[in-house]
């Protein structure tokens, strides 16, 4: 089988499409992946690095706050979604599965144009505008949450499969993860705010880590994003910290650091919640508060009801909150495993599975 995937910007769009493609890739001796996305998103990066070909579209998003910007965006859509059926012709795909993020819009289009079965996956509660604007041309929509149905005009082309895991996430184990990683005894605390990073996460960190270092009751894998790291680099650079405190611009091993760790710090787009829940992690989490309908605060409190994790908003976050909470939670290693437990209920390890066989679906229908 021959599919084209198409998602880009951060790897909340990337990482579902490499799960996908991994899985049908176990599934199917002859499968052949070709991707979509653009230059300037995290895509350039991880596609190659998971071993599969890239072509590139010139596409931006919608400027909901400026409407004169979004005749040049009118323009870039007509082009791309040229420029994708020139792909789509060359590669001849089975089908195309498209993970969101604008990248998808015009690959969606392309695909119905010359009659190529089609599905797009939503990751999150509510669906994004491309998801939603892309309901005409695709034959299903695979969402994560059955809530998210409300929100779809056309809910007979929707199928609930979850979110899809990475099959070295679910595959990971605990004790081989520490070994590999060399972390010691301590409890493993892991921080990031994203694939991009977050601002005000990275900044509250950045005030608690001499304090983390000096109690020497943690170890720490802490995540800046690559567009941060060179000023928390800066920042850090007077302070003395111990090996066991990493500060790494990318975490490029995260189904490690994930498998490895004792507590999660981080954002809760849904990805990585689905990844935190079928791994049992406890987890503090910090919903970003510049998304879509406040979509990561509805999945954090989803999580947070199930006393799975703990909450703060960003209008609650000071460095001493944050060191705090960790502290407290870290001293209560049955309380970890209590949430842990009450997150692995709210996990979904067959999502791939199901993503899978709404592929099928769409090629069979056509």
């Amino acid at each position: 089988m021959r599919v084209i995937f198409a998602g880009g910007g951060t790897g909340g769009h990337i990482n579902p499409a490499l799960s996908v493609a991994n899985y049908m890739k176990s599934q199917d001796s002859e499968f052949e992946a070709l991707f979509i996305g653009t230059q300037r998103g995290l895509e350039k990066k991880l596609v190659p690095q998971a071993g599969y070909n890239i072509e590139y579209i010139d596409i931006v998003g919608f400027d909901r706050r400026n409407l004169l910007k979004n005749v040049s965006v009118l323009k870039k859509l007509s082009q791309s979604r040229k420029r994708c059926r020139e792909i789509i012709k060359r590669f001849n795909p089975d089908a195309v599965v498209c993970t969101g993020g604008y990248v998808s819009g015009p690959v969606a289009m392309a695909a119905h144009k010359l009659k190529i079965p089609s599905i797009i996956h939503e990751q999150n509660v509510y669906p994004g505008l491309t998801v939603k604007g892309s309901v005409n041309y695709v034959d299903y929509v695979a969402v994560s949450f059955e809530e998210t149905i409300n929100f779809i005009k056309k809910k007979g082309k929707c199928v609930v499969t979850g979110n899809p895991v990475r099959q070295e996430i679910i595959n990971s184990d605990y004790k081989k993860a520490r070994e590999e990683l060399g972390v010691g005894d301590k409890p493993l605390v892991l921080i990031f705010g994203g694939s991009l990073g977050a601002a005000k996460i990275n900044e509250n960190v950045t005030e608690i880590l001499k304090k983390l270092s000096d109690d020497n009751k943690v170890s720490v894998i802490f995540g800046t994003g690559e567009r941060n790291f060179e000023e928390i680099s800066k920042k850090i650079s007077g302070v003395s910290l111990r090996e066991d405190i990493k500060v790494l611009p990318y975490i490029n091993n995260m189904h490690l650091a994930m498998a490895a760790a004792d507590l999660v710090v981080s954002r809760s787009g849904a990805i990585t919640l689905s990844e935190i829940a079928v791994l049992s992690k406890p987890s503090v989490l910090i919903p970003s508060p510049n998304v879509v309908r406040n979509h990561q605060e509805q999945n954090a409190r989803e999580f947070e009801n199930h006393g799975a994790a703990v909450v703060i908003c960003e209008n609650e976050l000071t460095p001493d909150v944050l060191y705090s909470k960790i502290n407290e939670l870290v001293s209560k290693p049955d309380k970890l495993l209590d949430m842990g437990k009450k997150a692995k209920k709210l996990s979904n390890p067959d999502a791939l599975g199901d993503i899978y066989k709404t592929i099928l679906r769409a090629i069979e229908k056509n």
